[in-house]
């Protein structure tokens, strides 16, 4: 009998299915180490222990994307090994500031299912809980996800799309009850924009761009022990390419919007992201923003800003999200909405 694991498939899904994804994953001063030599970011409250302690938060914690590629990591082997694609994200909430030594493990419950009208694969929809070492939560969310089916034959389940909220109602934000940017130094930090220098329409061009290897992307990959096939194995794909992990591309584009957002120092949560289109080594990515929306928080020194962070492959100097058609325009890569936190 096979002791290995071909990974599930997408007639292998039933909804209400509760998955346990194996091996916690504990945090360490390493994967900050990493996560920085892999993405351009410099934001003043992951770089630095005293700017974060003067904000209100103690131990030093990591950068909240790091808490999401290791959860997101774990569901891989379960739920996406065999995927075509991830396609997006929806209600995703930080609950807390992870530090180095706090330990995630994460569990999955099928919530949607629908075949594709080749017959030849189909959508699956999961929400994800990652706990920490206390069975507390720290990150929850819902994504899709496109998987191969292992018998093109295999009858298609009832269809079931989950409906999910177009974006977390800012009275539902977990903001950390100590947080505060009353004192914030905003030399540090690298700008001095606030909240009432931001307006709803407004768009930022980021500027700055990185041009993809395959080196780092599956340097990135493994360290979050994402273990799908496409991002490695060159058979994997028709087209014999390694595809570039969607949440490489979110981090990317994130660090790169510190030039136009340096203040918007925490994530507090995605309401929403597409992976538009793939994208492959050798691309060049830049990013813009859109401020969608802005929210007064319970803390008075902190605001809250609804943005939309959009990856392109070559720099997009008209910040076009969409054609006349209605379909995303040639070049984007990422679509992402998503709720930060700004000192007011």
């Amino acid at each position: 009998m096979a002791k290995t694991n071909p990974g599930n498939f997408f007639e292998d899904f039933r909804i209400g299915d509760m998955i346990e994804h194996a091996t916690p994953r504990t945090i360490t001063e390493g994967d900050r180490a990493l996560y920085g030599s892999l993405y351009p970011t410099r934001f003043a409250l992951w770089s630095s222990r005293e700017f974060a302690a003067s904000s209100g938060l103690n131990g030093a914690p990591v950068e909240d994307l790091i808490g999401f590629h290791i959860a997101f990591g774990k569901t891989v082997p379960d739920v996406s090994l065999n995927a075509v694609a991830n396609l997006g994200y929806a209600e995703l909430r930080f609950h807390r500031p992870l530090v180095p030594g706090d330990t995630l493990v994460t569990s999955s419950e099928v919530i949607g299912l629908k075949e594709n009208s080749n017959g030849k694969s189909g959508v699956v929809y999961v929400r994800s809980t990652a706990r920490d070492q206390n069975g507390q939560v720290a990150i929850d969310w819902a994504r899709w996800v496109m998987v191969h089916k292992r018998d093109h034959a295999a009858p298609a389940p009832t269809t079931v799309i989950p409906e999910l909220a177009d974006r977390v109602d800012p009275a539902d934000l977990l903001i950390p009850e100590t947080l505060d940017f009353e004192n914030y130094d905003f030399a540090q930090a690298g700008e001095n924009y606030r909240f009432d220098d931001y307006e709803v329409g407004e768009k930022i061009d980021h500027v700055d761009g990185v041009t993809l290897t395959d080196s780092e992307h599956m340097m990135a990959t493994r360290l979050w022990q994402n273990t799908a096939k496409v991002h490695f194995n060159t058979q994997a794909r028709p087209d014999g390419n390694r595809l570039i992990y969607g949440g490489h591309i979110i981090s990317l584009a994130r660090a790169l919007s510190f030039n136009g957002l340096a203040n918007a120092q925490m994530i507090a949560a995605i309401n929403g992201g597409a992976h538009a289109s793939p994208a492959f080594a050798g691309d060049t990515v830049y990013a813009w923003s859109e401020v969608l929306e802005k929210a007064e928080t319970s803390i008075p020194s902190v605001g809250a800003l609804r943005l939309r962070l959009v990856a392109t492959k070559d720099r997009d100097t008209t910040m076009t999200l969409r054609n006349e058609e209605g379909k995303y325009a040639a070049g984007v890569l990422l679509d992402l909405d998503m709720w930060v936190l700004i000192p007011r």
